[in-house]
């Protein structure tokens, strides 16, 4: 893996813990209304909360695996781009259903960094 795709990789798991920690940590705070655009009463409900709390386990855990393919001796490339291929889809999927910039915001350096794998 070259030392560009490493760091893209880094900065997506980044992205990716800060999103779970949003979710799991800080579900009701200030920054979590804002980057997805809900109100604070809605946050606080507890059906709200739990589905955050659940939703901010896998998003953590797509930055492990993504950590896992940096050092991982077997199999590396193949691993990062099966997850970075998992949240390109997942953002597509959210830009056709919820926002369209969740493409570029959740999707961008996902793709960028993939592109980075073939080279």
């Amino acid at each position: 893996m070259s030392l560009l795709t490493t760091i893209l990789t880094l900065l997506v798991a980044l992205e990716f813990f800060y999103i779970m920690y949003l979710e799991t940590f800080a579900t009701t705070s200030k920054a979590t209304s804002k980057v997805f655009r809900m109100s604070k009463d809605e946050l606080n409900r507890k059906s709200v909360a739990t589905l955050f709390k659940n939703q901010g386990i896998y998003n953590g855990l797509l930055g492990i695996g993504l950590i896992y393919s940096i050092f991982s001796t077997n199999a590396s490339v193949e691993i990062n781009r099966l997850i970075l291929c998992y949240i390109i889809l997942v953002a597509l999927y959210g830009s056709l259903t919820s926002d369209k910039k969740i493409i570029v915001t959740q999707g961008g350096l996902a793709i960028l960094t993939l592109l980075t794998t073939f080279f």
